[in-house]
């Protein structure tokens, strides 16, 4: 594992949670803008914490009635 800064050790103290277990689901339900400003930092500053942290960000997109299902594989 990679590090933190400072400012990523300061958010998970404010949420009380690890960003790699908070981030993934952030960014799924609120998308990278709406993530990085309830976490108060720049979208620069999300991209390159996902890329530390080795969590990848994908785009889909659905058709009328298609669904996507996410597995975890531990």
């Amino acid at each position: 594992m990679n590090r933190k800064t400072k400012k990523m050790m300061a958010v998970e103290e404010k949420f009380h949670q690890s960003l790699e277990n908070m981030l993934p689901e952030m960014v799924t339900e609120n998308g990278l803008s709406s993530t990085a400003d309830e976490l108060g930092v720049s979208k620069a500053t999300l991209g390159y914490w996902l890329l530390k942290l080795g969590i990848t960000v994908r785009r889909v997109a659905l058709a009328p009635g298609e669904s996507l299902e996410v597995k975890r594989v531990r």
